[in-house]
């Protein structure tokens, strides 16, 4: 029974998953409907997205202290269940030498890790968004850890550089020590809990895994010590392209993503965001009743993974 129900469930899981004047756009004004979610900092372009985003992931790929993990086009994906986004794309990407003592510091802090931007287009306006650091420290409680400013003058540089503009943060920076995430101990061992995660993602024909990081292979490719810690992100972009519809911002949240971690006693516990958390982070108003299932499935397909009656 415990099957039939984690198959129904998951089909309604959220995600999108899968010469220089040429590329300039006029100068814009201001903008009508400017990013106002929860903890980002948001950069206006006069760039074309295409030219934005192509010299942000060329200076990704030209730092070799950066690995990109994943790109995904929420547009591409959205046209594949016949539905219509604009031009919306998102890039992962980290540096374990500065994403690694946050996790030292708060294991949690590898559910909003690795790094990402998401470039989308409003109204012939070109954006670029990240999670802001402030937003970071204060949900994992990480505001002493030496390597944080480093990650915030490495967005800034980076972003500011490739789109030719400068970012702006939204007027609420600051959510309690890890709100929204939800919690699950598992029953079993972390290989075992993590392998049920992933093969019930696997056996549904509406989801499709676009990424997974090991954070502790990663730390120890710096050497660096973490315990187990692994992320899966997935998604369905039937359910998932209707909130982007809504509010463009919620990509960056988007496809959903899932941490499997070892905590200090040995207990394997399985993260997510509460998708009601991420309503409440990209002020989205409507899309209850997808919001609704959406919790529901991913708590069923927690309580599966984690062996839980």
């Amino acid at each position: 029974m415990l099957r039939l129900n984690l198959i129904f469930a998951i089909v309604f899981l959220m995600g999108s998953c899968s010469d220089d004047e040429n590329n300039k756009t006029p100068p814009p004004q201001v903008p009508l409907n400017p990013p106002n979610a929860t903890g980002v900092v948001y950069l206006q372009s006069n760039l074309n997205l295409a030219k934005a985003y192509s010299n942000f992931t060329t200076a990704l790929k030209n730092n070799e202290n950066i690995s990109i993990v994943e790109e995904l086009d929420h547009s591409k994906n959205a046209a594949s269940v016949e539905l219509e986004l604009p031009p919306t794309q998102i890039v992962f990407f980290g540096n374990p030498n500065l994403g690694t003592p946050l996790m030292q510091e708060n294991q949690l802090a590898g559910l909003d890790l690795p790094q990402k931007v998401l470039f989308y287009e409003d109204e012939n306006e070109v954006f670029s968004m990240y999670n802001s650091t402030q937003y970071f420290a204060s949900r994992y409680g990480v505001h002493e850890v030496e390597s944080l400013p480093q990650i915030s003058d490495a967005l800034k540089n980076l972003v500011g550089t490739a789109v030719d503009a400068q970012g702006k943060q939204t007027s609420d920076q600051d959510v309690d020590l890890e709100e929204g995430i939800v919690s699950v101990e598992s029953t079993t061992d972390f290989e075992t809990t993590y392998n049920n995660l992933k093969s019930s993602i696997e056996a549904n024909e509406n989801l499709n895994v676009v990424a997974e990081l090991d954070h502790k292979q990663n730390a120890a490719s710096v050497e660096m010590e973490l315990r187990p810690t692994r992320i899966i992100m997935f998604g369905n972009p039937n359910l998932g392209t209707p909130l982007m519809q809504s509010e463009r911002s919620l990509g960056l949240d988007l496809p959903q993503k899932m941490l499997v971690w070892e905590d200090a006693e040995g207990s394997v516990q399985i993260s997510y965001n509460d998708p009601g958390f991420l309503k409440q982070k990209h002020q989205l108003d409507g899309n209850n009743e997808e919001i609704e299932k959406i919790s529901t499935a991913l708590e069923m397909l927690a309580n599966s993974a984690a062996e839980i009656e």
